[in-house]
């Protein structure tokens, strides 16, 4: 009697290590599952940082809107032109010298640039002088008849930068009428 109660003791502790082993087992199941869920959670939120990094926009350079073609809300395309950004920290002069002004013109020769719209002079250098004249890079170059003979004193564009530092607030902007004098000793 003893030896049928011990027996049954037994099988019903057998039966209980059964059943834990069962429930470790389901566990760990469980914990694959959620480290799998988790895994999933993080892709998403990867993807979704991903997306959300493509919603801004950088300008390529500082500067000022000049004209927007883009109102919030509206649906973008890859490549579609949303605004023109005009630069306010390169800025730059072209001045159409005559041919005849440019025999003692140099590269890095000191220019004051006369603003009209403020009345008042800054500083600046000759930074590039013409390969050629504007004619040449026209899209339809004047074609002179056989026989023509008359000479015509051509323009060359020089290109005239500003010195650093002089246009903190950012007031001179793209088609501002100047007059450049370049300094030649």
């Amino acid at each position: 009697m003893q030896y049928e109660e011990y027996l049954r003791v037994a099988q019903v502790a057998g039966a209980t290590v059964g059943a834990d082993r069962a429930t470790v087992t389901s566990a760990h199941n469980t914990i694959a599952s959620r480290k799998a869920a988790v895994q999933a959670a993080k892709a998403a939120l990867d993807q979704g940082l991903l997306n959300l990094s493509y919603t801004r926009i950088y300008a390529p350079a500082g500067g000022i809107v000049g004209k927007k073609t883009v109102e919030l809300g509206q649906r973008i395309q890859p490549g579609q032109t949303l605004m023109a950004v005009v630069e306010t920290e390169d800025i730059w002069v072209t001045a159409n010298f005559k041919e005849t002004q440019l025999a003692n013109v140099r590269r890095g020769q000191h220019v004051t640039i006369h603003v009209d719209t403020f009345g008042c002079d800054y500083r600046g250098y000759v930074e590039n002088l013409p390969g050629a004249s504007g004619d040449r890079f026209s899209l339809l170059p004047p074609e002179n008849a056989t026989g023509n003979y008359v000479k015509v004193v051509q323009r060359l564009p020089v290109i005239i930068q500003f010195a650093p530092g002089q246009d903190p607030e950012h007031l001179l902007r793209p088609g501002m009428s100047v007059e450049p004098t370049v300094w030649l000793r």
